[in-house]
């Protein structure tokens, strides 16, 4: 269970990394989703200093791949609560950030929260991965695809590969099973032109998110 240590940890470390404008506005989104969780159902987490850490810290873990920072155009399938596409695109303004889920009252929030926090390059989509994948606009056309506690990655490879181009990336954020999970996607990968790379083991003290790992597949 993280503490009010851990938190004041993260919020030093995320002044460090992006400034203080930018980690106030990081840590508004958390409280922001908190805040509405009372009333809709946004996340099982309801303690703060876990959302930082579970939420937050999560969500950024990414940002020191390669494949994510030489991205420009990324695409978060089932974003939930807008992590992690939210909290990247806070992070990241030159980055631009499709928000893909089927739930539109979570969207509804999402788009409340970025005019709110003036977040300009994030854009909400209410569809399903299966269907708006197969669209011109969307077929094979990102550099990074990515989806944090969605589906299995059996699931997922069918739902997320279609949307990035060739020669680009899939991220999946998954937890201590990883392995079983490629063995069961091995079929599925192969299916939609997927060539798993690498698993990075997440960086962080937090014992909530131990064990995390983001599992980096190329489009070939």
């Amino acid at each position: 269970m993280a503490n009010n240590t851990d938190t004041l940890k993260l919020t030093a470390d995320l002044q460090n990394e992006y400034g203080k404008d930018t980690s106030e506005k990081l840590v508004s989104y958390i409280d922001m989703v908190l805040e509405r969780n009372e009333h809709i159902n946004l996340t099982a987490v309801r303690d703060r200093d876990e959302a930082m850490q579970k939420h937050l810290a999560d969500s950024l873990s990414i940002t020191g791949l390669p494949e994510y920072r030489d991205a420009h155009s990324i695409i978060d399938v089932g974003t939930g609560a807008g992590f992690p596409g939210a909290v990247l695109a806070i992070a990241d303004p030159d980055k631009d950030f499709i928000l893909l889920d089927s739930t539109l009252k979570r969207l509804r929030v999402i788009d409340e929260f970025a005019e709110t926090l003036d977040i300009t390059n994030v854009q909400t989509v209410h569809a399903r991965a299966e269907e708006l994948s197969k669209k011109p606009d969307y077929k094979e056309c990102f550099d990074l695809c990515i989806s944090r506690a969605v589906a299995s990655l059996d699931k997922l490879a069918g739902w997320c590969l279609p949307f990035v181009r060739r020669g680009g990336y899939f991220i999946a954020y998954k937890g201590e099973n990883y392995k079983e999970e490629l063995e069961a996607a091995e079929k599925s990968l192969r299916k939609y032109r997927g060539r798993f790379d690498r698993a990075v083991q997440i960086d962080t003290d937090a014992a909530d998110i131990s064990g995390h790992v983001l599992l980096v597949i190329k489009k070939d």
